[in-house]
């Protein structure tokens, strides 16, 4: 098991609107505003990035990823990671977010005045908008190896346990975890320049020869060790 302090590309993680638990509705004594809350992390929940068997691996966010970051950092919350639509904003005081025992919780106001607001109430109440996510640059992770049970038996898989991240802006997103391959693709070819392994390129590579192209445009030369400070 290896922990790895490195600091390369963004990374984009979802999770779906029954697992983000996102509501609009009215806060108490706030003279019937709405306020738009969800998730937009869960701790300890695993998810396939990829084909772990094969090309890709198991993730995980450990508890206190985003510890130092929601100190240090102003995030803002966007709709489908456009800047161009941003709904609000730590340092405005308008968007809170902090850790608990599940996850991330995002708690925005709603400005009216902005006519994308009421676009994104609407499509949360008529089922558009299909979950969370969050974009965000790996500082610490960990690897390791574990054996599962498949249909044909024993198989080794890697698991990848983010550790410290740098949170960029969280997002109410109109697609599903992984679309197509190519985002899968682009994930794992992520986490590869990330981790910064070459017999862990290869293994994969052996699979999908067409990560080695993805992770010189993901990555550009293999990554160097870096600060906290780099993301």
């Amino acid at each position: 098991m290896r922990t790895l302090t490195r600091t390369t590309t963004e990374e984009r993680r979802r999770l779906p609107l029954s697992t983000a638990d996102v509501v609009i509705r009215a806060a108490e004594g706030d003279g019937g505003i709405e306020r738009f809350r969800g998730y937009a992390a869960k701790f300890n929940s695993r998810t396939a990035i990829g084909n772990p068997l094969r090309w890709g691996f198991y993730e995980e966010i450990a508890p206190g990823a985003f510890t130092k970051t929601l100190q240090e950092g102003d995030a803002r919350f966007l709709v489908d990671h456009d800047s161009y639509y941003v709904v609000s904003r730590v340092s405005a005081g308008t968007l809170s977010l902090a850790e608990d025992a599940a996850g991330l919780p995002v708690d925005s106001e709603l400005d009216p005045a902005l006519s994308y607001v009421g676009d994104l109430k609407a499509n949360v109440r008529n089922g558009n908008i299909t979950g969370m996510s969050f974009g965000f640059y790996v500082l610490k992770d960990q690897w390791s190896t574990e054996t599962i049970d498949t249909s044909e038996g024993p198989a080794e898989v890697e698991v990848r346990r983010i550790l410290e991240v740098r949170l960029i802006e969280v997002s109410a997103v109109t697609f599903p975890a992984y679309e197509d391959t190519e985002a899968e693709l682009a994930s794992v070819a992520s986490a590869l320049v990330q981790r910064g392994d070459q017999a862990a390129i290869e293994r994969r590579a052996r699979w999908r020869p067409e990560l080695r192209d993805l992770l010189q445009l993901v990555g550009g030369e293999r990554p160097t060790e870096a600060g906290p400070a780099a993301r």
